[in-house]
């Protein structure tokens, strides 16, 4: 049996000219707080392209999904972060989202949920979201049901159950992610454990950068955090809306990195190699886990066949000595053709941040290696703003005086089954 639909006089069947109406009612509407028409303000987050300043047009790979009026400040080790984080969630009024790949049932773990216990106490909206793998021997039960007791809502990323449909055990979630009242919000490297705190309140002291964002980037971090907490299983809860009236704090540029989408795994990957490309000065990278493919070393040898200072600080001791070792034969092919190589010497470096010529930089959670390139959910965020840029160059400076150089020099002088170990490594390193 058939139905007749009577077209319009467009030749559009009813329900698509409301919908058509309705659209342009929307569109019509007046003005957000920053006096962007409404209209425009729906085009930009449906993929039209930002207008940025003409000098940092070069680092940026898309004018998509840029924030303007951003504030980004640069937050050092545990000794800064916590505190930090800790004041932000004790001052929450109504919503505190927490995202994490490492959760540990420790003296550090303790401080924050004495925090989060009493905010869902007072009545405040509190969500925890954890790896299962990343936390499995870090947190314990009665951690968990302590929160849960307090009204805090629990859930855990991609637990361990062979059975389920499409389960990967290597697929997890390392985010870092803390979201106050969709006012203020944290990312970095940093997780909630006793490594990343300082020795003054009896952490391991492990160097890491974070950062504390205020902006409409706030919002595309909170929506991200309520994207992997519906899938994880979470109590659902209403979403932001669509437009929100926030008035700029900033002058920085942000734009968040999102490799949730299979075919977007690559998003963070695409962006070093644009701005490696694009620079014209200097390159200065800190990672902690330093596997990078060859796309990615041709573009470092090229800027350095440029004339760009190109260098890179990696732990000296790792917590994961197979990719520790496997990073060795990587950065003597590195420091071949002009790459400083160095070394960080002091507790384990865990940083994951970037600054080119001073101008464009990220924060995040991106290792060089395979798992964030090709498993991990990642967050990492791109700054285009020159203070920005300048105090992540200055903690560069400050960190290089704690480290030695990496060249062939130094690869000659490594035992016979360092080398070894190094060159299998690398062979495996699809698997680190």
């Amino acid at each position: 049996m058939t139905t007749n639909v009577t077209p319009g006089a467009d030749g559009a069947p009813p329900k698509r000219r409301r919908r058509r109406r309705r659209a342009r009612s929307t569109a019509a509407t007046t003005t957000i707080s920053d006096g962007i028409p409404r209209a425009v303000a729906d085009q930009l987050s449906s993929g039209v392209p930002v207008e940025l300043p003409h000098e940092v047009l070069t680092y940026a790979r898309s004018r998509v999904g840029w924030r303007a009026g951003c504030e980004v400040t640069v937050l050092r080790d545990g000794g800064e972060v916590y505190p930090a984080m800790l004041e932000a969630m004790a001052a929450a009024k109504r919503s505190i989202v927490l995202e994490v790949y490492i959760l540990a049932s420790d003296r550090t773990g303790d401080r924050f949920k004495e925090v989060l216990v009493e905010r869902a106490r007072a009545g405040v909206a509190v969500r925890v979201l954890y790896d299962a793998v990343g936390s499995l021997t870090s947190i314990s039960g009665a951690f968990v049901e302590e929160l849960r007791a307090a009204g805090v809502e629990v859930a855990s990323f991609n637990p361990i159950r062979q059975w389920r449909r499409r389960f990967r055990l290597s697929h997890r979630d390392h985010r870092k992610i803390l979201v106050v009242d969709d006012e203020i919000a944290f990312t970095g490297g940093l997780n909630i454990a006793n490594d990343y705190a300082a020795t003054a309140d009896g952490g391991h002291g492990w160097h890491d950068m974070h950062c504390r964002v205020r902006g409409k980037i706030v919002i595309d971090l909170a929506r991200m955090f309520r994207r992997t907490w519906m899938r994880s299983g979470g109590k659902p809860y209403p979403s932001l809306p669509r437009h929100l009236e926030i008035a700029p704090v900033g002058t920085s540029f942000v734009r968040l990195l999102d490799n949730t989408r299979r075919r977007a795994r690559a998003t963070v990957r695409r962006a070093y190699v644009h701005v490696i490309r694009a620079a014209q000065r200097s390159v200065m990278i800190q990672n902690a886990y330093f596997l990078p493919d060859r796309g990615v070393r041709r573009a470092m040898a090229a800027a350095v066949k440029r004339g760009v200072e190109v260098c890179v600080i990696v732990p000296g001791n790792s917590d994961v000595k197979f990719v520790e070792w496997a990073s060795l034969y990587i950065m003597r092919r590195l420091a071949r053709v002009g790459v400083k190589m160095m070394r960080w010497s002091g507790p384990m470096l865990h940083a994951k941040t970037a600054t080119i010529d001073e101008t464009w930089s990220t924060i995040g959670s991106y290792n060089f290696d395979a798992q964030s390139r090709f498993n991990n959910l990642e967050v990492t965020i791109e700054i285009l703003d020159t203070a920005t840029s300048a105090t992540l160059a200055r903690n560069f400076s400050i960190d290089l005086a704690n480290c030695e150089p990496f060249d062939e020099q130094a690869w000659l002088r490594l035992s016979w089954w360092r080398k070894g170990l190094a060159w299998l490594g690398y062979r495996l390193r699809r698997f680190l």
